[in-house]
């Protein structure tokens, strides 16, 4: 197995009504619950972010397209990773995307 990082992308807005959020949690936790075993670390939701440029410049938008939130799951290789990603409850927004890197151990 290997590990991918899933970076979740996009502008969307968090449910503020609560039944909302109680079906996106729901959602979130059906969908880890799938996967099973094969998650490594549920990952968070993030802030807004700043990017750091050459020459010490810094963005404080997070570029456009910023990063909402990470997870990291094994997956037996690329295509399995990809499989995963689809049923992701972010991609019920169009506003938001999976983007998924192998993770690559340096020792």
């Amino acid at each position: 197995m290997a590990k991918f990082l899933y970076v979740y992308h996009g502008s969307g807005k968090m449910p503020t009504d609560a039944a909302e959020r109680q079906a996106s949690i729901d959602a979130w936790t059906g969908w880890y619950g799938k996967l099973g075993s094969a998650v490594v670390d549920g990952g968070n939701p993030v802030g807004m972010s700043k990017m750091v440029l050459s020459g010490g410049k810094v963005e404080n938008n997070g570029g456009s397209n910023p990063t909402a939130g990470y997870t990291i799951i094994d997956a037996r290789d690329f295509d399995d990773a990809v499989a995963k990603a689809k049923d992701c409850p972010i991609l019920m927004d169009p506003a938001f995307s999976v983007e998924i890197a192998p993770i690559i151990e340096m020792m």
